[in-house]
């Protein structure tokens, strides 16, 4: 129910487009996993046999502490495939980290994604790097905020596997993306800039203020109407629900939806799968008590994660079932129902189904 933009008449329906935000780091993990299952890279490859720039890399000793010689210290062991699809790299995230390494990510424009053409009040905007191989040859200057493989730490290493991608590929991320996942997938509803011709099925996005909800990316003047300075691997697709279901209902399928395979069962199987380095700590961390596959969060045979605008998606492979949620607000945690979406459709199943 509801509707694009609150006080407007136009209904929400699954063909609505929305602001998926991370929600796109399955599609990007999913689609790493496929050239993994065709023998392009490994998951324990080093990163550094993709990107050289990656080779030698520094490491903060105090988290988030001093950019400065005292406070460094070099990498124990290369950052592999395997720790950038499950955050666990020691790579920042300019909305994660504070003080001089988040203050060098906006310097570079290592940025995740977009929100608005309007400045907003305490949100960075930082102008972003101006290619995805400019952003990785940035991100391999500065130091990992952790020694790769010790902790989990949400990151933009599924920015940093699009770049991965296209140079694995030999050509653009956002061409891979269509031509292996979009396109065979019929995903025709998932962009990086939404086309003129769509607005008309656009929704508004607000931030949440003191108990009102503000606009701050209104669909007809919206900052995804342009093209963005680089396709976000992490977090800058738009999709619709009808879409997104698509991308589910291929992960079920374990690669395959109406007849089509679009992944191999390997990739599907082993990306919906815990797959994170034996050597993680991860308390105190999101996914404490939990796994985590290429991207997403795994519980028990569950997978799915979540968008920065309130959203969330996850398949249950044991039960053969699907769920999303769709809404447009920053924070997402404003609002209790995007951290409790899995436990919901959890108690709806047993009131309804006892299963």
């Amino acid at each position: 129910g509801g509707t694009l933009a609150m006080g407007g008449t136009t209904q929400a329906d699954i063909n609505s487009l929305y602001r998926i935000y991370s929600m796109t780091k399955p599609i990007t993990g999913m689609l790493a996993m496929q050239l993994i299952s065709e023998g392009k890279m490994g998951l324990d490859q080093p990163l550094s046999d993709i990107l050289p720039a990656f080779a030698n890399m520094q490491v903060q000793k105090e988290y988030d502490g001093a950019i400065t010689e005292d406070n460094l210290e070099p990498a124990a062991n290369p950052i592999t495939i395997r720790q950038m699809l499950t955050h666990t790299a020691g790579l920042g995230y300019g909305i994660i980290q504070k003080g001089a390494i988040k203050d060098e990510y906006d310097r570079l424009g290592l940025v995740g994604g977009q929100v608005s053409r309007l400045p907003i009040p305490g949100v960075a905007n930082p102008t972003p790097a101006p290619s995805l191989e400019a952003f990785a040859d940035s991100l391999a200057t500065l130091p990992l905020v952790y020694q790769p493989g010790t902790r989990w730490s949400y990151s933009v290493g599924l920015d940093l596997m699009g770049r991965v991608i296209e140079v694995v590929e030999g050509k653009p991320f956002d061409t891979v993306l269509q031509e292996r996942m979009f396109g065979p997938a019929g995903m025709k509803s998932t962009f990086f800039t939404v086309p003129k011709s769509d607005i008309g099925r656009f929704t508004t996005n607000y931030a949440a203020f003191s108990g009102q909800l503000i606009p701050i990316d209104p669909a007809a003047s919206s900052i995804y109407l342009d093209q963005p300075a680089f396709p976000y691997g992490g977090g800058g697709l738009v999709s619709s629900p009808y879409d997104y279901d698509r991308f589910l209902r291929m992960l079920l399928g374990k690669g395959m939806i109406d007849g089509n395979r679009v992944l191999s069962e390997g990739a599907v199987m082993v990306g919906t799968s815990n797959i994170l380095p034996d050597t993680v700590d991860l308390t105190g961390s999101w996914t404490e008590g939990h796994g985590y596959g290429a991207g997403g969060r795994v519980v028990g045979c569950s997978y799915g994660w979540g968008g920065a605008a309130g959203t969330a998606a996850m398949v249950d492979f044991k039960r053969g079932l699907r769920a999303q949620l769709f809404t447009q607000y920053m924070p997402s945690e404003a609002y209790p129902i995007q951290g409790k979406f899995s436990e919901l459709v959890e108690a709806d199943l047993a009131a309804h189904y006892g299963v």
